[in-house]
């Protein structure tokens, strides 16, 4: 599933993403079988409900092919402040700039939404070094560490990007 052809990006989310998100957060290896049920949940959840689930979706497709997606959402009782639940992109197409792609834009979408803070949730096991690695690089900043949180060795690391008035990133 090599990149060869343009990226397109919708927010339109089909009846048929609940397998498209779990099959391309299985390809991953990072997730249990019990997360991957719950990003295809939220697929679920914002079908069934459209907006009002509170759940937002960005698609990446090439040749008609969805290969990573994001989901995200405004944090209840916050004033601009959004949770990016989930970003992902399909094993075959790790590496080749759709995860940035999706990033940027899902940061420009919150913007315009007047969103100044993007939150982010990952484990601190070492297999999610390259997770961890890639918020850096986009200039997210460890914000917290949640101690033994997911189980006994398994922080919680909570990362930031606020983002100013004028939709420019810190």
């Amino acid at each position: 599933m090599a990149l060869g052809r343009q990226l397109l990006l919708r927010e339109n989310v089909l009846p048929g993403d609940a397998d498209t998100v779990r099959s391309i957060v299985a390809s991953t290896g990072f997730f249990y079988d019990h997360e991957i049920d719950v990003a295809v949940e939220l697929v679920d959840e914002r079908l069934q409900k459209g907006l009002q689930s509170g759940y937002l979706f960005l698609f990446a497709e090439q040749g008609g092919n969805p290969v990573g997606y994001c989901c995200y959402g405004e944090i209840a009782c916050s004033e601009g402040s959004y949770d990016l639940y989930w970003i992902a992109v399909h094993s075959d197409c790790r590496g080749q700039g759709v995860g940035k792609t999706l990033l940027k834009k899902v940061e420009e979408l919150i913007a315009a939404r007047g969103g100044h803070a993007i939150w982010v949730e990952t484990s601190g096991q070492k297999k999610y070094q390259p997770t961890r690695d890639f918020y850096a690089h986009n200039r997210y900043h460890l914000e917290a560490v949640l101690k033994d949180f997911y189980g006994p060795g398994d922080d919680k690391l909570i990362f930031v990007k606020r983002l100013d008035q004028n939709g420019r990133k810190d």
